[in-house]
């Protein structure tokens, strides 16, 4: 997958900014706060994800901006696609947004046509953070490749609120019956169970590649282990009948902790509360592992994300770093890039020279300008 083109402007601080990329490598270079995330993130935008940044819709647009541009070509194993959107600081909410020209309602509908892999020091939460950090790796991951995945989370997501309504009605003594919670139970359970098998799948794939990945980074002295921890199965050991047996252990898991939930106010087991574990010679990674050992897992576990898009779509992901390097010694910096040498990929910093000397182009990044060379 290789992006051909970029153009931006009125994109938080972007300035008529209009850019071939290398089909390599593409280095930003320039101060803080000139506008190099930004590019990162107007890219990352475009491939119907959520800003990693949280920006929200109304800070899209620059100060001085009365609306925001973006336009970017792209070229997958299949042929040449063009995807633009535009929004208006008049009204924020009703953005137009085109795929090879066909007008979509929504960004998130980009979700699938153009494929990257993001890499920004916050990701370092993934290995020692809360499991909600981890959750949300797997589940955009594991989405990348399944498409329908999106849903079931969106599906669960609204099932576990409306349980969760009714569980603190029954607790303040609203005249709602425990046995109302059943219809909520049964849905529960089948999409439940159904994220559990996604996510049991890719994290075994997923440790496939980061045990290969992490053996490399500290030349075999240490190995690490991914494994998917639920609070419903003891063990799910690649099992996918979730519309049967899981299905119903998920169900009999609900049911049978109904008192506790209704004493905590939410319900307490499900997938919302499931956690990816990462162990480093049989330790925890986020407990016992050092910051070295906690950056190598992510870094592992980012590289094999990109890795499994290549080998299972054709496609290899473009690959988005955001000041990353910097926060990585040289050893890791040179693993990265040996690495990604066969995608195209995007590197923000404040000097190139970190870099050594790397086949691609090289921009300049001022006042949300960029130039190359």
């Amino acid at each position: 997958m290789i992006i051909n083109s970029f153009s931006a402007d009125g994109y938080k601080n972007l300035s008529d900014v209009s850019i071939a990329p290398h089909e390599k490598m593409n280095i930003f270079c320039g101060d803080n706060a000139q506008g190099k995330t930004n590019l990162i993130e107007a890219v990352w935008l475009m491939t119907g994800c959520r800003s990693f940044r949280g920006t929200r819709d109304r800070d899209f647009i620059g100060f001085d901006k009365d609306k925001a541009d973006i336009r970017l070509d792209f070229t997958d194993s299949f042929r040449d696609q063009q995807i633009a959107f535009s929004v208006k600081k008049s009204n924020v909410r009703e953005k137009l947004i085109t795929l090879n020209g066909v007008k979509i309602p929504l960004l998130s509908r980009l979700f699938g046509s153009l494929k990257c892999v993001v890499f920004t020091p916050e990701d370092l939460f993934i290995a020692k953070g809360s499991p909600d950090n981890r959750r949300s790796f797997i589940d955009l991951s594991a989405s990348q490749l399944k498409k329908s995945f999106v849903y079931a989370l969106n599906k669960y997501d609204n099932l576990l609120g409306q349980r969760n309504a009714l569980i603190k009605e029954i607790a303040f003594g609203s005249g709602h019956r425990i046995d109302e919670l059943d219809v909520w139970d049964v849905q529960l359970a089948k999409t439940g169970a159904y994220i559990s098998v996604i996510r049991d799948t890719y994290c075994n794939n997923l440790n496939i590649y980061t045990d290969s990945l992490y053996n490399k980074i500290t030349d075999g002295k240490e190995k690490m282990q991914l494994y998917y921890q639920s609070t419903i199965y003891r063990k799910l050991e690649g099992r996918t009948d979730h519309e049967g047996e899981l299905a119903e252990i998920y169900y009999s898991k609900l049911k049978n902790h109904v008192n506790d939930d209704l004493r905590a106010g939410y319900t307490l087991h499900g997938v919302h509360r499931d956690d990816v574990i990462a162990t480093i010679n049989g330790l925890s990674a986020r407990e016992f592992g050092s910051q070295g050992q906690q950056r190598s897992t992510v870094l592992a576990m980012k590289l094999a994300q990109a890795k499994i898009i290549r080998d299972q779509t054709g496609d290899a992901p473009v690959m988005l770093l955001d000041d990353v390097l910097s926060e990585l010694d040289t050893a890791r910096q040179r693993f990265i890039l040996e690495n990604i040498d066969d995608m195209q990929v995007f590197i923000t910093c404040c000097d190139s020279r970190v870099l050594g000397d790397v086949k691609g182009k090289i921009f300049r990044v001022s006042g949300g300008k960029i130039l190359e060379g």
